[in-house]
């Protein structure tokens, strides 16, 4: 039997969380308040994910702003995280940008476009 311990982020309240599995069978999940807490640790040991978050350049702006925050538009396989960040290496996209201007489709592989948060003129 094995024990994986979490600090679950599906609320504010960062509950501690124990999970008892038998090889790839959860067999209980212990320590959440909240229904979200047993969800939170089900998938984080079964199939874990992530939303990343970064920036890229930009070219052409009046304002002078040289970059754009981007982030996935959907959560991505946690083991892609690297490979995702890899390929926004050398990006730069023109001027404007619009808010959720889709920066590079399908990063990585991943079936997940990569979009601008912000505005840059």
């Amino acid at each position: 039997m094995k024990t994986v311990n979490l600090t679950c982020i599906g609320c504010p309240l960062g509950c501690q969380l124990e999970v008892m599995m038998e090889g790839e069978k959860i067999l209980m999940v212990t320590g959440n308040t909240c229904q979200r807490g047993e969800a939170y640790a089900r998938k984080e040991v079964t199939d874990p994910t992530r939303i990343m978050t970064s920036s890229v350049r930009v070219y052409g702006s009046v304002a002078g702003e040289r970059m754009v925050p981007v982030k996935t538009a959907s959560d991505i396989p946690k083991g892609k995280t690297m490979e995702v960040a890899a390929s926004l290496r050398g990006v730069s996209v023109p001027c404007p940008v619009n808010i959720g201007d889709v920066v590079i489709r399908n990063v990585a592989g991943t079936g997940v476009d990569m979009i601008a948060t912000k505005n840059v003129l």
